[in-house]
């Protein structure tokens, strides 16, 4: 049996609103997330892909901008390998989705009933089993499946689905029924973390995990899959198509200027992503988060400061003071001791840094986050 080389990826979600961007940045990642198909199509030609596998989700709604559906047609020509592609919860087939609707290229199958369908390639000696979402939700796909194993041909299944959660209404997937599946290789999308290669019984299954973060649920370095399949064997590797990424950084300011925290803490590299700061450690005033936020935010495509800090130990030993400070901060104190929940405590701390800072003659700054 030869070896073939697949290109699996899942869940672009192209089209997303962004909703945690600004209006104009949101549209730029839009037009960004097209230049994935492209990136693919040049992947797939590098790597010398015999196959493309896209597992569900290439699209957030049914609703995409025509500039998608054009690149998408544009981009799937390109690739040389036949491409096959099993719609998931959010890009479910239906006669009025975009996959009924565009004229796409040959070397492309779209999967489009609930049930597990096969299409043989015996030029590469293979079997390619798909099913599709049609609807937003799925019940069991592979539930009392299994195909005959035949030999010198290769078994691959491209579905969209959950593992290990039986109540699942997203085509609730076991390791059992991948195992007895006789599948050599099963290409799953849905769970937006890469799970790395893993085997059930003599199967070999992934998740590839989004190639590109769309929040900060997905941070951090995102990829597609390329395996290499064949004589009992399979090998994976990941190469990233992304041009941006999510990032969640926390900084400790106790004791120390936040700016100066904050830069000792940043990677060299920034301007091209997403962050979130927050802000932790115990002050005795609340950081001014529009003075960082306008110190800060050029050096990232868009940047949230969040504050977690807590109010400082020493801060509360001055209450009883005779002083307005003093009586002031011994209220407080009444009423902190006697919350019941770390969220009323809160609460009563940012009070109490309100309070100071308008004693102080400080400009009041309350918790923000850039959205």
């Amino acid at each position: 049996m030869s070896k073939i080389r697949i290109l699996h990826s899942a869940d672009l979600h192209l089209d997303s609103p962004f909703e945690g961007l600004t209006a104009g940045k949101a549209a730029i990642r839009r037009a960004e997330q097209r230049q994935l198909l492209s990136a693919l199509s040049a992947l797939a030609q590098d790597e010398k892909a015999d196959l493309v596998l896209l597992a569900g989700d290439l699209l957030d709604s049914g609703n995409t901008y025509y500039e998608t559906g054009e690149e998408l047609v544009r981009c799937l020509g390109q690739i040389e390998a036949p491409v096959f592609i099993s719609p998931g919860n959010h890009d479910w087939y239906s006669p009025k989705c975009p996959y009924a609707r565009l004229k796409l290229p040959e070397n492309v199958h779209v999967f489009t009933k609930p049930e597990i369908d096969c299409i043989q390639l015996p030029e590469l000696g293979v079997r390619v089993y798909g099913a599709a979402f049609t609807d937003k939700h799925s019940g069991p796909l592979l539930r009392g499946f299994r195909a005959e194993r035949q030999e010198g041909v290769l078994n691959l299944m491209c579905i969209h689905g959950e593992l290990g959660a039986a109540d699942s209404a997203y085509d609730p997937i076991t390791e059992q029924e991948i195992s007895d599946s006789g599948m050599d290789y099963v290409a799953l999308g849905h769970i937006h973390k890469a799970s790395g290669l893993q085997k059930a019984g003599d199967t070999w299954y992934s998740w590839p995990g989004c190639p590109e973060g769309r929040g900060f649920d997905e941070t951090g370095e995102k990829t597609v899959n390329i395996l290499e399949l064949g004589d009992g064997d399979c090998k994976l590797e990941t190469r990233s198509i992304a041009q941006r990424r999510y990032e969640l950084l926390k900084v400790d300011i106790t004791g120390s200027d936040a700016l100066l925290a904050v830069h000792t803490q940043l990677p060299d590299e920034t301007v091209k992503d997403i962050y979130r700061i927050v802000l932790t450690g115990e002050t005795e005033q609340s950081p001014d988060l529009r003075q960082l936020y306008s110190a800060l935010s050029e050096l990232f495509f868009q940047l949230q400061l969040r504050d977690e800090t807590r109010l400082r130990r020493s801060v509360w030993e001055r209450a009883g003071d005779d002083t307005l400070r003093g009586l002031f901060l011994e209220k407080l104190k009444k009423k902190y001791d006697a919350a019941k929940t770390e969220e009323q405590r809160l609460t009563i701390e940012q009070a109490a840094r309100w309070g100071l800072a308008a004693l102080d003659n400080r400009e009041e700054v309350a918790k923000h986050e850039d959205k």
